[in-house]
């Protein structure tokens, strides 16, 4: 965008030590004032919403005249209601208790020194995203009340939108007497600007969170060398036991694969119990097509409907974001889980039973990130978790794992106060 590549390397190093400036300003902020820009941004994004839709229908517009799939639009279009969902968010952000500075434990050494674990801010934090405007303010006001500083890298497609909604961030930091700094949009779409942060921009980034496709978080996963929040698919199962009641494990189906199919914590396979009968599954894939889901089926569900296509061995363990969902008879809890742990990405799973001890056996044993009893895999969001809102879903095991909020973009450090004790030789 009119830059040359070494314009874009000073660029993105600059964007780099201004962070890192503000962040030491950010983390002795108190929760008074961080409140206050975020409630600021929040009615500022409220009073510029026509602005903000206005910006989001140019990006719609050229991503339909790309080709771009309908799943792909849902996640980039906003409307009133979603301009109103993004300021509540962070209103919702504004109401958390603020983690810094919270002491998770402390005690007291035979010598006397006294220890204690405090929350602290991990400083910078890098945001590479794709389709998804609201992730500006999501993940803007989530550092920010966690005192970190953001460096927040949209893509392309939404970056009309992003830019509007970033501008009421910055005004919001103004009024509260934060820098401006403090949350950061890069204003390039060049590629290279990912590049360089996965390179760290010169140390001053301590973590990259992903937000998008495959590709993206494959090449930030490969290219990374700073540490990394994120998760690569989400392959989420949702289990019906012998023991589900037929109704509840309808209605859970079809909110799970079907409210929004081009989320991460959509269903993509369903797994019956064989145990559950012909009926339970008849009843499962009809409602699923009646909905308008296309299902690829085993032989179990072929033979409920002629309208269920056979499945292709590539379907299980596929990331359709959209109204396609694989349905595979098991054989009870162990099946349901084996074919998770061949399968799954980790990310959600659900088990749907009235037998409390299938239930803990399925809770206890899948190895996902969020696993749920009798509830939709949609409940995979930070928002629902009352977090205020979510960064991302973390699918690794160290440090964040399942909704990243205000507490998981936080560290710690140990506090030791003594009254002149000197370790003996």
């Amino acid at each position: 965008m009119g830059k040359t590549d070494s314009g874009i390397t000073s660029l993105m190093l600059e964007i780099g030590k201004s962070a890192r400036r503000a962040q030491a300003q950010l983390a002795l902020a108190p929760a008074a004032v961080k409140n206050k820009a975020l409630a600021a941004a929040a009615r500022l994004i409220r009073a510029n919403a026509a602005t903000i839709v206005a910006a989001n229908a140019e990006d719609v517009a050229a991503g339909k005249a790309a080709g771009r799939p309908a799943s792909f639009i849902d996640r980039l279009a906003l409307d009133d209601r979603r301009v109103e969902a993004i300021a509540k968010g962070l209103d919702d952000i504004a109401a958390l208790a603020d983690p810094v500075g919270t002491v998770l434990s402390e005690w007291t050494r035979p010598n006397g020194m006294k220890i204690a674990r405090v929350r602290v801010p991990i400083g910078v934090v890098g945001i590479i995203y794709e389709s998804r405007p609201n992730v500006t303010a999501d993940a803007g006001g989530l550092c920010l009340k966690a005192g970190n500083a953001a460096i927040l890298r949209g893509g392309s497609e939404s970056h009309r939108s992003s830019l509007a909604i970033h501008t009421c961030i910055v005004e919001g930091l103004k009024e509260a007497g934060l820098p401006a700094a403090a949350i950061q949009l890069v204003p390039v779409t060049d590629r290279e600007a990912v590049g360089l942060m996965l390179s760290g921009l010169d140390k001053s980034i301590d973590v990259i969170v992903p937000r998008g496709g495959r590709s993206l978080v494959e090449r930030v996963q490969n290219e990374a060398r700073v540490p990394v929040f994120a998760h690569l698919e989400g392959i989420c199962h949702t289990y019906v036991d012998k023991a589900a009641d037929p109704e509840m494990a309808k209605k859970i189906v079809l909110n799970a694969k079907m409210r929004r199919t081009g989320i991460c914590g959509a269903t993509e396979c369903l797994l019956v119990d064989k145990a559950a009968g012909e009926e339970v599954m008849a009843g499962l894939v009809k409602a699923l097509l009646r909905a308008g889901c296309e299902v690829r089926g085993d032989a179990a569900a072929l033979k409920v409907d002629p309208r269920v296509k056979k499945a292709a061995p590539g379907d299980y363990g596929h990331e359709f974001l959209d109204a396609i969902i694989a349905v595979k008879e098991v054989d009870g809890v162990d099946g349901a889980i084996r074919h998770i742990a061949e399968y799954g990405s980790q990310h959600t799973d659900a088990i749907v039973t009235s037998d409390q001890s299938a239930a803990d056996e399925f809770l206890a044993r899948v190895d996902s990130a969020i696993v749920l009893h009798n509830a939709s895999t949609q409940f995979a969001d930070g928002g629902e978790f009352g977090f205020g809102a979510e960064i991302g879903i973390a699918t690794g095991k160290l440090h964040a794992r399942g909704p990243v909020g205000v507490e998981q973009l936080t560290t710690f450090k140990y506090v030791v106060r003594g009254s002149g004790q000197v370790r003996p030789g």
